[in-house]
């Protein structure tokens, strides 16, 4: 089996290929950057520039199923030319990809791309699954509504189609963790606000084998990206200080403290989305990080490993 990946070079795409390759499964993969082009026999990269149009269709030779992961960072600093990147990088490489399907009738069964809990309101309260009909009218919500009306395009192609939701990616290298333990190492750690928003979370392991699980069993339709147990941020940040065996001594930091920081970007530190995983876990899927405990344990230790040997 050959699968076609874009974001392959990427936090989550990295680990998806880790696992394409442990089952013995092709990768292509797309990239911006010549540089980053390869030609092993199960990992073969090709070039494209959406911005321009520009794809080189051999990619889909072979192919049966794409993993689609392409997408501006959100954390960087939304100014207005940034959130018009942040929606377009997401929204016309879905159309590129159609279009030249369908310009070169290359059929492809199934396509698995990533979507983000964004879409759910910010609540204290409410449990989202995934048939829910709120939508967040935040710039997040908006931009993910979008995304997921884009992938959908390829529904008219004879696609089967399925969006997994990601929450909170936890990673020993990458993602949000390492900034998140950052000030805790320094004993500047500190919950956001009154700490009480919901932080629903996934090891980066898990989020991959769910890519995985949703491809192998060809399931379609939408599914939450996110470990079974929610937390708080007052206890991801106090878990974290537990794990590394640091003190917290600081107040909690202000939400208007963020705001004049990181601008319209610091509602990502504050929004609150409480998220179900039950649908995932109905198709047999199992976690092997369920629990927030085992996952920082095993990130933050070996993250710690890492450290040391490189300053031998």
């Amino acid at each position: 089996m050959t699968v076609l990946i874009t974001g392959a070079t990427g936090l989550i795409g990295q680990e998806i290929v880790k696992q394409c390759h442990a089952q013995d499964i092709n990768v292509h993969y797309l990239t911006t950057s010549k540089s980053k082009l390869s030609t092993e026999a199960n990992y073969k990269g090709f070039y494209w520039n959406p911005n321009n149009n520009e794809i080189d269709h051999n990619c889909f030779k072979d192919v049966s199923a794409i993993i689609n992961l392409v997408g501006a960072s959100i954390s960087k600093r939304w100014t207005k030319s940034y959130k018009k990147e942040i929606l377009e990088s997401r929204t016309k490489t879905a159309q590129l990809l159609q279009e030249t399907l369908k310009a070169h009738n290359y059929q492809i069964e199934h396509v698995v791309s990533a979507s983000a809990i964004g879409i759910y309101p910010s609540s204290l309260t409410n449990y989202y699954e995934e048939d829910t009909n709120e939508i967040s009218d935040s710039f997040l919500g908006k931009v993910v509504l979008e995304w997921e009306a884009a992938v959908d395009g390829f529904k008219n192609l004879g696609c089967k189609v399925s969006k997994v939701r990601i929450g909170l990616v936890l990673a020993k290298d990458g993602g949000a963790l390492p900034e998140i333990v950052k000030p805790i190492k320094f004993g500047a750690g500190a919950a956001f606000g009154d700490g009480k928003q919901w932080q629903s979370w996934i090891h980066i392991q898990d989020l991959a084998a769910i890519f995985m699980h949703v491809l192998q069993y060809q399931l379609e339709g939408i599914y939450n990206g996110v470990a079974p147990n929610a937390v708080t941020n007052n206890e991801l940040t106090k878990m974290a200080a537990s794990v590394l065996q640091r003190p917290l001594i600081l107040p909690n930091i202000p939400k208007f403290m963020m705001k004049l920081v990181l601008g319209e970007m610091y509602i990502l530190l504050f929004e609150s989305q409480r998220v179900s995983s039950q649908k995932i876990e109905n198709k047999g899927f199992e976690f092997t990080y369920a629990n927030l405990r085992p996952a920082l344990e095993g990130l933050l230790i070996e993250a710690k490993k890492l450290t040391i040997s490189k300053d031998k």
